[in-house]
């Protein structure tokens, strides 16, 4: 028995070490990328900053600072790509966007979006409003509230308060699912990958999913789409004026 708690407690220990090492080291990589962005060698800079990703590091910093340094050396369709990554995380931060917006000036096309519902619109403002897990919060506590409320309407005796607790309850009920759907639409957000950038300098879309088909429209290198289908090699895209085509899956990279 004393041979098994000493073996668990040396595991504990290794572990706990383990951990420390890598945040030490992860720590280490974020300071020599942001200083080799910071005396211009966006190459070497970006090189630390995959190496963050492929050992899943993942933060909108990171993609925001990743997003900069492919700016800097002027590839703007990853520049788009980035930032559109770190817009998903910081969905209402000020410099990813207005770089974000630089960006996107920058490349051939320019499209008109097509206007949404009102309530479209709405439902994003205040799914952006706050981060999925903050709206996780804000449910659980109005969820635990709400119970308090069904407890004290059990127990009241008057029917004045059981009328007050009961228009509560149905006002916290509906803050709760408002907030958990909200939570759970941040998420889907950041966890779909129906969006893509395209990184052929010009390419044709078609009208299905064959070279020899029809061509639609022509698209250009950093424009935005989104992805509403696959098919073997071939991904059928929509673009901001609502028209749909089908691309060549290796022309553009998931958002």
């Amino acid at each position: 028995m004393t041979k098994t708690i000493k073996n668990i407690v040396v595991l504990f220990v290794f572990q706990v070490v383990t951990l420390n090492l890598a945040a030490i080291n992860t720590d280490s990589l974020i300071n020599s990328a942001n200083k080799l962005y910071n005396q211009g060698l966006y190459d070497s800079a970006l090189m630390d900053y995959q190496t963050l990703l492929d050992n899943n590091i993942e933060s909108g910093e990171l993609y925001y600072n990743m997003g900069n340094a492919y700016y800097k050396n002027n590839d703007i369709a990853s520049a788009i790509l980035y930032y559109e990554k770190a817009r998903k995380l910081l969905p209402n931060d000020d410099d990813v966007n207005y770089n974000l917006n630089i960006a996107n000036s920058m490349i051939v096309d320019k499209i008109d979006k097509v206007p949404q519902l009102f309530y479209y619109q709405w439902w994003n403002y205040f799914t952006n409003l706050f981060s999925g897990n903050l709206w996780t919060i804000i449910s659980l506590v109005t969820f635990a509230i709400l119970v308090s409320f069904i407890g004290l309407f059990i127990l009241s005796k008057t029917r004045r308060s059981r009328k007050i607790l009961f228009y509560l309850s149905a006002f916290f009920l509906l803050i709760t699912i408002s907030s958990a759907s909200l939570a759970y639409h941040n998420y889907k957000q950041i966890v779909n990958h129906d969006e893509a950038i395209v990184f052929t300098s010009s390419i044709t879309a078609k009208s299905s999913p064959t070279q020899n088909s029809v061509d639609l429209f022509v698209i250009h290198e950093g424009t935005k789409v989104k992805v509403i289908d696959k098919i073997n090699n071939w991904i059928e895209i929509k673009i901001q004026n609502g028209s749909t085509g089908w691309l060549p899956s290796n022309s553009v990279k998931e958002i």
